[in-house]
């Protein structure tokens, strides 16, 4: 099946479109692929509310294919180059045949674990679709294809399309798919404590691809498909301590799988595990129902209801903030919107 071969012949012309995508945090993760940019396991995640990329991007019709992508205003080779590889793989010959301006700007640090290629990537794919149905004078499944296009560039982006929660590799390894939960669910907090603003060393791009060889790869793949359904089941009957173990177990794994790849690396720091056992302390002394995740890097995500944020806010004020170069308040978004 392949969304975007409706769109084989069509003609550029000139357009100009906007979309502010959000990132996402995985509760079940996705590390490892199969066949092309497909997922080894299931995942699910939860779509954020503060924590986006802002996409605008200017279609000319040119002799050929030429993008330029400026990051915060500032021309981005690296970037410009990999939207150029990701739009020749798409196997379509009239896109070769544009000038691609992208401005871009993302509202938290980017490369440093908290999706920002999930939210750049999929900001990008809402413009491409947004041009494709442009030339293609039609409306169609817009969500469903330009999900399509968000897995193409980035996997985790497939999931950034839609809002509150979203799977991906259930119902289909194409695309994600929203996901219904308990309406207490819908009013988690997020808080992510910022311990570095670094780039990561290691991009996610090598991380899948340490799993092809990774002696524990299939025993992670079975442990992601279980806890996925686990964690499918505790979110549509809101139990939120089932979620919470689910969520530490799957980071912890996840970080794992780097520390026991077949070239070892650790992408937390020690500010990490010092915020981990902090969690764990006072979570056991209050009975308070706090969790943390981790995505590939090294800061966290502070999982908690809305109900007991007065008081969970006032530890990571007190105690955790001291830890962290920044801390983002966020929660549950509502998913992309054109601009």
């Amino acid at each position: 099946m392949n969304l975007v071969s409706s769109f084989k012949s069509l003609t550029p012309k000139p357009f100009v479109t906007r979309w502010r995508s959000p990132s996402n945090i995985a509760f079940v993760k996705y590390w490892g692929k199969k066949g092309h940019q497909l997922p080894a396991n299931p995942s699910l995640s939860m779509t954020l509310k503060e924590c986006y990329s802002e996409t605008e991007v200017l279609f000319s019709p040119s002799d050929s294919l030429k993008v330029e992508l400026f990051l915060e205003g500032k021309f981005e080779k690296k970037f410009s180059d990999k939207i150029e590889n990701y739009l020749r793989s798409l196997n379509l010959s009239w896109p070769s045949q544009v000038h691609y301006k992208i401005e871009t700007r993302n509202t938290f640090p980017h490369g440093t674990g908290i999706a920002s290629s999930a939210s750049g990537l999929s900001a990008f794919a809402l413009c491409l679709t947004d041009y494709f149905y442009f030339l293609k004078g039609e409306e169609g499944n817009f969500f469903e294809t330009a999900s399509f296009l968000a897995r193409l560039a980035s996997g985790s982006a497939c999931r950034s399309i839609y809002g509150g929660f979203t799977s991906w590799g259930e119902e289909s390894d194409l695309y994600a798919s929203p996901l219904h939960v308990h309406p207490d669910v819908l009013k988690l907090r997020n808080t992510i404590l910022v311990v570095s603003s670094e780039e990561k060393a290691v991009p996610s791009t090598l991380g899948h691809g340490h799993m092809k060889e990774h002696v524990y790869a299939s025993a992670r793949f079975d442990q992601a498909k279980v806890h996925f359904q686990k964690m499918k089941s505790a979110l549509r009957s809101g139990d939120l301590e089932m979620m919470g173990g689910i969520l530490e177990s799957e980071a912890l794994s996840l970080h794992a799988m780097m520390l026991t790849a077949p070239k070892p690396y650790s992408l937390m720091k020690p500010q990490t595990l010092k915020a981990i056992n902090m969690i764990w302390n006072f979570r056991d002394e209050t009975k308070l129902p706090i969790y943390f995740t981790l995505d590939a890097g090294p800061n966290l995500h502070l999982i908690y209801p809305e109900v007991h944020q007065e008081k969970i806010k006032t530890f990571i004020t007190h105690e955790l903030s001291f830890i962290a170069q920044k801390v983002i308040d966020d929660e549950r978004g509502d998913g992309p919107v054109k601009c």
